[in-house]
Formats: structure tokens, sequence, C-alpha cells
């Protein structure tokens, strides 16, 4: 069974190695990435949603399940995604905790099929956040602050030029963040008088 992240809030400035790495997130290695393709530029922040069982908070199930380890008789929900493998670059967690399973300079897969402004395959060129929430759960003010300061610290070391929610680049399959994100929130902590 995969370690459960430390229980550490990251500290107020948040860096980002060369790698892609933010050493003040716990790192929980996921083997669900690849390299990402020959002079990918770094340009889209895909913000995503999940709990495991859905609607349910806590407990090593995400991080199970980002690692290939997920029991799928550990609930009944859990037969149709544990063959799934999928990952993301971080995870916050309601308390505010930071995990990050794959570096930003790889590949994570977590956009599936998807396309912004008319580009596919999202994950080449992203980087994608899972918040521990659900789509109708308002998010804790904790989690809205670790991530303004992770998206900060992206910003600092990639040229992004935008932030969607994951229903953005995949409408069809996706609703996540859902309606409980606040983004005119969100937009006004990352705004440049707040760095």
């Amino acid at each position: 069974m995969p370690a459960v992240p430390a229980v550490t809030i990251p500290p107020l400035r948040l860096h980002v190695d060369r790698g892609g790495v933010v050493r003040a997130a716990a790192q929980v290695p996921s083997p669900n990435f690849d390299a990402r393709p020959a002079g990918a530029s770094i340009t889209l922040l895909v913000i995503h949603n999940i709990s495991l069982p859905p609607g349910q908070f806590g407990g090593p199930w995400i991080v199970e399940l980002f690692t290939n380890r997920l029991n799928p008789k550990a609930h009944p929900y859990f037969a149709s995604i544990a063959n799934l493998r999928v990952s993301a670059h971080f995870l916050i967690r309601r308390e505010g905790t930071l995990a990050q399973f794959v570096p930003c300079a790889l590949r994570a897969w977590h956009a599936g099929d998807s396309s912004w402004r008319a580009r596919p395959n999202c994950n080449d060129f992203s980087i994608g956040i899972e918040l521990e929430g659900t789509d109708d759960v308002p998010y804790e003010d904790i989690q809205y602050w670790t991530l303004a300061r992770l998206t900060r610290a992206l910003r600092r070391r990639y040229p992004l030029k935008d932030i969607a929610g994951h229903r953005d680049i995949a409408p069809k399959r996706k609703t996540d963040p859902g309606p409980a994100f606040d983004w005119p929130r969100y937009r006004k902590l990352i705004a440049p008088k707040g760095n």
C-alpha cells in the first residue's frame, strides 16, 4: 500500500525546479507518465476534481489510483476504475496539503481525449492539478490558497498562457471542477498584485 502524503501545508512561496519538481510537495511517484513531445512548451494549466469513492474525502484511494494499486474489491465503484492508468502532476487535499505524482517536465495522463483552442492532446502541453472535491461541494479556503501559490510558482517557471477546467478541454466527457469551483475567487488570488 503506497504511503499517504504527509499532512503538511506548503510554504507561502513555492518553487518549481528545472525538472518540474516542487520539493515542498509530498513526492508520490506515479508510473503513469511518459515524455512530452520534443519541443513541447507547457502553456496550459488544467484544474480537475477527484474524490474516491465518489463524494467521499480522505483515505488512500486517490493515491492508490494514481500509483496503480487501487484494490477493485475495496469498494464497489473501484471495480470500474481499478485498471485505469491515470495520473496528475499534483493533488491538493481538502486540508490544503500538496502532493506531486509526476514532474512537470514529463507528461502526466490527466486530460484524456481533449482539445484546447483547436489543439488536440492537452496532456502534451499542460499541467494537471487535481483538487480533492466534487462538482457540487464547495472547495475549502485552504485549497484555493494552495492552488494559488502553486499556480504562481508554475507561472514563474513555465510560459502558461491559459488556465482551464477539465470540462473546458473535454466538454462531452467531463464536468469538473464543476459549479462549486469559484473561478472569480481563484482568478483574484492569482492576479499579479497577489504575488
